[in-house]
């Protein structure tokens, strides 16, 4: 059985690594006033300075865009794999479930990765290399699943205003943050977002995520990380600098939140995220 791998535009892949393992990419929408534009077809640094003057939304693919996506590897493969953004925060994942009924001569097996961003990648970039390895479908679903128990996640934000106004904090939440200058380290779970551990300030916060690397990385654990930035590239690369030092049996990447997540983020949010090799 021929295996392909789909992903949404959330994972934030570098166009070398969908083209060198043939990964598929399904955009979402970013929105500013009457304009949609599809997030893959956006400069990340234009967006954010965009976003500093006119606030977007975000919209899912459409059903019809799932369809016409699947209908068209259907015919040159039999069986596809579609990664996408946690179905708590996106109905994206509900997109490729209803697509995958509609279509014919393709068995479709969508999988909620339950988080986003580079992390959302990482069971991409697994699933495609193990199916041009030869895997069938249900060994690389086992293998997601598996990763599942070691992948972990934490970020923080700059401002939680972007979160409570897209529904992905409350209010409560987002004010008494403000008024008393907290960085929540935010995380997912039972695939929303939600606060892990409350921070007084930036700085403690990344050192509270270094803390669980290296609590996650005892006893000579060999882990795949990223840290994730939202247009703070050279902060990110410092930070992966001081953390090859500290974690030296980590192997280190750097990625971003895009458009998409970073509407909701806001910019200068950062993340860490890791899995067991």
């Amino acid at each position: 059985m021929k295996i392909v791998i789909v992903t949404d535009s959330t994972s934030y892949l570098p166009k070398e690594t969908l083209e060198k393992l043939d990964i598929h990419t399904i955009s979402l929408e970013v929105t500013f006033g009457n304009q949609s534009f599809k997030e893959v077809d956006l400069i990340v640094e234009e967006f954010y300075q965009k976003s500093k003057e006119e606030l977007p939304k975000t919209s899912q693919p459409s059903l019809g865009e799932f369809v016409k996506l699947y209908e068209q590897l259907s015919v040159d493969y039999d069986e596809v794999i579609s990664i996408h953004l946690s179905s708590g925060i996106s109905g994206t994942y509900a997109g490729s479930m209803q697509a995958a009924e509609m279509v014919g001569g393709v068995k479709v097996y969508s999988f909620d990765s339950e988080l986003a961003c580079a992390l959302q990648g990482f069971y991409a970039v697994k699933a495609a290399e193990m199916a041009k390895d030869g895997a069938s479908a249900q060994e690389i679903l086992a293998e997601l699943h598996e990763m599942k128990k070691t992948l972990r996640a934490y970020f923080m934000v700059e401002d939680l205003k972007h979160l409570q106004r897209g529904g992905r904090l409350s209010g409560a939440q987002a004010l008494v943050g403000g008024m008393l200058q907290i960085k929540p380290i935010l995380h997912f779970q039972d695939k929303v977002i939600v606060p892990f551990e409350k921070i007084r300030t930036r700085k403690k916060a990344m050192n509270r995520i270094v803390g669980l690397l290296k609590d996650a990385s005892k006893d000579d654990k060999k882990l795949k990380a990223t840290v994730i930035h939202a247009n703070r590239l050279e902060e990110a690369k410092q930070w992966q600098k001081e953390l090859q030092i500290s974690c030296p049996h980590v192997e280190f990447e750097i990625s971003c939140f895009g458009p998409v997540i970073g509407t909701h983020l806001g910019e200068g949010a950062m993340g860490l995220g890791w899995v067991e090799k």
